[in-house]
């Protein structure tokens, strides 16, 4: 079956009025910007911060797998597979072109890291990576961009996904995290 495009310039008019609209919504309830209270990664990078005095358990109940001095690389708390991590800059910005060229390299560098803990921790057939930049490109967090390390399995997805609307995920986050944990620790060893 060949795909073929439906041209329909009128669309993007239709679409760019009712991004004003919203801008325009937001604008009237409040004149300045607010912080999201919900940005579970920034709240991550706080609690993980060694400068505050993060602990060890701080680390576990965030399930942040790696952090440095630039970002961090925790677990989902509602993964679409096993092992599935988050990689996000502790600086929040809602796009990666807001970042330096350098601070791109440094979230690049965290996604390398996450795909080698990936492989030494679950040793997946294959590995989905992705950046949902923008709400309407899927990001459940627009405020601070991250990308998505998913470790994957032929078979992974079946009748429990397609018709259940239900995922399976075979171990626990702890164990997920424990796991991740020893790689990392295993790649930098």
């Amino acid at each position: 079956m060949t795909h073929r495009d439906i041209w329909a310039p009128w669309r993007m008019a239709y679409l760019r009025d009712l991004e004003a609209s919203e801008s325009t919504a937001r604008a009237s309830v409040t004149d300045a910007p607010r912080p999201s209270s919900s940005n579970f990664l920034l709240a991550a990078w706080r609690a993980t911060d060694p400068v505050a005095g993060a602990t060890t358990e701080g680390v576990r109940a965030h399930h942040v797998v790696h952090r440095n001095e630039h970002g961090l690389i925790m677990l989902n708390r509602y993964p679409y597979a096993n092992g599935h991590v988050l990689i996000a800059l502790g600086d929040a910005k809602p796009s990666l072109c807001d970042y330096t060229a350098a601070q791109r390299m440094e979230f690049w560098r965290l996604v390398d890291i996450a795909i080698a803990a990936v492989r030494g921790a679950f040793s997946p057939q294959g590995i989905n990576v992705g950046v949902n930049d923008g709400r309407a490109a899927g990001a459940g967090l627009p405020e601070h961009i991250h990308a998505h390390v998913l470790p994957r399995w032929h078979g992974d997805t079946n009748f429990m996904a397609t018709i259940g609307d239900v995922r399976v995920i075979p171990d626990s986050l702890d164990a997920s995290w424990r796991a991740l944990r020893e790689a990392v620790t295993r790649a930098n060893a």
